[in-house]
């Protein structure tokens, strides 16, 4: 019998033998449907009651007595084991027998196909680990269908029915004779673990059942598949868990890869600019307004100093002017006056290149700032857990604070395009000619706009940001930010450290602007 998996997306579709088990999970989690296909030929398999023992000797036994009892008639074997300590043990005790055998397991992959072609064979035994279809038919050797088929022995019960099926499925394949048992003892970790062993033993006790007696009966085998459905109750809860906690971050991953495929894909950067600019400023000044009905106390200072570190536009207490205005005001005022000064920088400088070095402040402030996201949402999943321990639920917990986390960095990337934004340029004249259009008051303050207040403390760099490095008009080697593949152009000559600053202010350039080289 064939399952065939499909769901709402044409191009999404597949097909094995041990899906039906899975049906509700797979519908449910993945939205897939099972569809059963009757199979090409009649399937002539038996299926043997599970063979029950109380102890795990006496289950070897009874396994090692059947293997040897088909070998002797030449029937070939296919013994199924859950690990590949247990495929070796059995496979030395066969050895010791004198029952030739080959293993399939972990350790021999490349000779995998081999051992598979002969598993057929006329008197072959063969010893696998967790073995499902592996891709081919095991082909009968001449005479084997006339003693019923490959024989499959399992050294006990599968915590999933899926893998038991997988196994059984091995013989009897296009209308081919086949046999499979199932062995089982008290002592497996399914039996002990869920509770199939506590209800068995009384059973034997109802029935006067003897010590190392084997065991056939439906209640028995009805026991071990209600064990069976608990372990997988268990790992599809597991499994819907971990789901849970990937969506959230799936979530996240669809809007940052959205936002940077719109960055990628605009036709006009200069239109997500200003989109950055509306959403950045706000939040800051918010930052040193407050938020209204909080009574918290405004700091204009604080502000003030903000802005002139951020944007070149060299306001001073009494040209902001932010105590004669509401809240809203300001954040309508300042907007517009960021804006205007970026789009009067932007007028100098090639316009082509403009809208190259624009996607690429936005996108290397969200792949670097991404990165150390995810690194921050590693770290909080796997610390959430313990917050069981107080009572709370994991995976809200992880919701709330990856959303405040989200909220962050949305807010941190906007900010870090600010930040950048008149630290970037495409060439020299352009930004000469920046500086020279520049107010006097923020020309004579040694670029406190462009690097803080007062400019860079003497003996230290001016601080660099992603993108374009900022150009200097002393000479000297011009350095390129990282993947920004754009030529610094020179077409004017070059100031000499002790000429006149280009930018107007009557100091020396070595005093003024070039301070910054």
């Amino acid at each position: 019998m064939l399952t065939a998996l499909s769901c709402n997306r044409s191009h999404l579709c597949g097909m094995t033998a041990t899906a039906l088990p899975a049906a509700d999970e797979l519908l449910e989690l993945y939205g897939l449907d099972i569809t059963v296909i009757p199979p090409n030929r009649p399937c002539i398999r038996i299926d043997e009651p599970d063979h029950i023992y109380t102890h795990g000797a006496a289950r070897d036994r009874a396994v090692l007595t059947d293997i040897r009892r088909a070998h002797s008639r030449g029937r070939p074997a296919l013994v199924g084991t859950a690990s590949v300590a247990e495929s070796e043990r059995f496979a030395e005790a066969l050895r010791r027998s004198g029952v030739v055998c080959q293993v399939l397991n972990a350790k021999n992959d490349e000779e995998e196909a081999a051992i598979i072609s002969e598993a057929g064979a006329l008197g072959a035994v063969t010893i696998s680990t967790n073995m499902a279809g592996r891709g081919t038919d095991i082909k009968l050797g001449e005479g084997v269908v006339e003693m019923g088929g490959l024989l499959v022995l399992a050294t006990e019960r599968h915590e999933s029915r899926r893998i038991d099926r997988q196994l059984r499925g091995r013989c009897a394949r296009q209308g081919d004779p086949g046999e499979s048992i199932f062995y089982i003892s008290f002592e497996d970790d399914l039996m002990r673990n869920f509770g199939a062993a506590d209800r068995m033993t009384k059973i034997m006790e109802r029935f006067g059942l003897e010590e190392g007696q084997e065991l056939e009966h439906p209640w028995l085998n009805k026991s071990v598949e209600t064990a069976q459905k608990r372990v997988e109750q268990r790992n599809y809860v597991w499994r819907k868990r971990v789901l849970e906690f990937d969506d959230v971050m799936n979530q996240q991953r669809t809007v940052v890869y959205g936002y940077r495929n719109e960055v990628i894909e605009a036709p006009e950067p200069r239109e997500l600019v200003h989109e950055a600019i509306e959403e950045a400023v706000p939040g800051r000044m918010e930052e040193f307004l407050g938020i209204p009905g909080t009574g918290m106390e405004k700091n204009f200072d604080g502000l003030l100093d903000w802005v002139n570190r951020t944007f070149p536009i060299g306001l001073t207490r009494e040209s902001a002017a932010f105590e004669s205005r509401s809240d809203e005001d300001n954040v309508d005022f300042l907007t517009k006056l960021v804006k205007e000064r970026y789009d009067l920088k932007s007028s100098h400088e090639d316009q082509e290149a403009l809208e190259g070095l624009e996607r690429y402040i936005i996108l290397n402030a969200v792949d670097r700032l991404w990165q150390e996201h995810l690194y921050n949402m590693d770290a909080l999943r796997e610390g959430v857990s313990l917050r069981a321990y107080g009572q709370k639920d994991p995976l809200v917990e992880y919701k709330n604070e990856a959303y405040a986390m989200f909220v962050e960095l949305m807010d941190n990337i906007k900010g870090e395009v600010l930040n950048n934004l008149f630290r970037s340029t495409t060439n020299l004249q352009a930004f000469e000619q920046f500086l020279a259009g520049l107010p006097q008051e923020l020309s004579r303050d040694g670029g406190a706009g462009l690097f803080g207040q007062g400019g860079p403390s003497q003996g230290e760099p001016a601080p660099q940001r992603s993108g374009r490095k900022l150009a200097h008009a002393g000479g000297g080697e011009e350095p390129e930010g990282p993947g920004l593949s754009l030529p610094i152009k020179r077409d004017i000559p070059k100031v000499g450290r002790n000429e006149p600053c280009p930018c107007g202010s009557g100091k020396k350039f070595k005093n003024c602007c070039g301070r910054l080289a």
